[in-house]
């Protein structure tokens, strides 16, 4: 399984920042973590979630 966390999708997202990531990442709609961990400080997603996700939402950053 490939997995992404935050960083990773702020550079997929075009090099958002981590505030502006942390946002979008929270938006109901947008694809649930597959796993939290340390404290919840670190969230984790499939990436194919995060790219169907970029494809429906934002089209324009699509691969």
């Amino acid at each position: 399984m490939d997995l992404v966390a935050l960083s990773d999708i702020a550079r997929m997202l075009g090099d958002l920042s981590r505030t502006r990531t942390t946002e979008i990442t929270n938006r109901k709609g947008f694809p649930d973590p597959v796993a939290t961990v340390a404290n919840g400080r670190l969230r984790i997603w499939r990436r194919a979630d995060v790219d169907r996700w970029i494809r429906e939402h934002r089209p324009h950053q699509a691969d």
